[in-house]
């Protein structure tokens, strides 16, 4: 029988998505994910593979508990309109109460995505997507109810939604203004045909 691993997966992962998330994947090294999770390098790759497989399932972790919990919750829970505004609210809240300015993993792991990973950039470019398909969903199903006009299109304005929520990640890099953001968002939403927002 195998032995049965002496520490916590889930405690692990996140020390791994915070190692990853701090410093970058180029950046990040075995000493630090070493470090990071008091575990051994010959562990850590013993458990979940090499760097960049242990790079995945730190961001998958990191997803499950962020951005597909937040996409899951306030579909459920909010009008279609009202979901899209709370997403935008959230990530200005988040993006502020961050301290040390890391902006979003999965944003953060676009831009150091190479050529040289290409499943890496896939599963990226499907998480990314899967956001534009949340804000499609929501004002597909707000011109049904009314709530949008008719005339918007759902494909262009959830385009245009996604590429403010990825500017929004990359200015919470290194400006994380709350004034400028609340703008873009507003006129992002205007676009849309979402009038009222939060």
């Amino acid at each position: 029988m195998a032995r049965p691993r002496e520490f916590d997966e889930q405690k692990t992962l996140e020390a791994v998505a915070e190692a990853f998330w701090a410093r970058g994947y180029e950046a990040t090294t075995t000493r630090d994910l070493a470090q990071r999770t008091g575990l051994t390098v010959t562990s850590l790759y013993n458990a979940f593979g090499d760097k960049q497989a242990l790079f995945q399932r730190a961001l998958e972790h990191y997803l499950d508990a962020t951005l597909r919990e937040r996409i899951d919750r306030l579909e459920k829970t909010l009008a279609p309109s009202e979901a899209i505004a709370a997403f935008f609210h959230e990530v200005i809240e988040r993006s502020l109460s961050d301290k040390q300015q890391r902006g979003c993993f999965l944003v953060n792991s676009a831009l150091e995505a190479t050529p040289e990973a290409p499943e890496l950039r896939a599963a990226i470019a499907a998480e990314i997507d899967a956001i534009r398909a949340f804000f499609r969903r929501c004002l597909l199903a707000a011109r049904r109810s009314g709530e949008v006009p008719s005339s918007v299109s759902a494909a262009e304005a959830s385009a245009h939604l996604l590429t403010v929520m990825l500017g929004l990640r990359v200015m919470a890099r290194v400006d994380p203004d709350r004034t400028t953001m609340t703008a873009a968002i507003a006129t992002a939403l205007k676009a849309a045909g979402i009038a009222k927002h939060r």
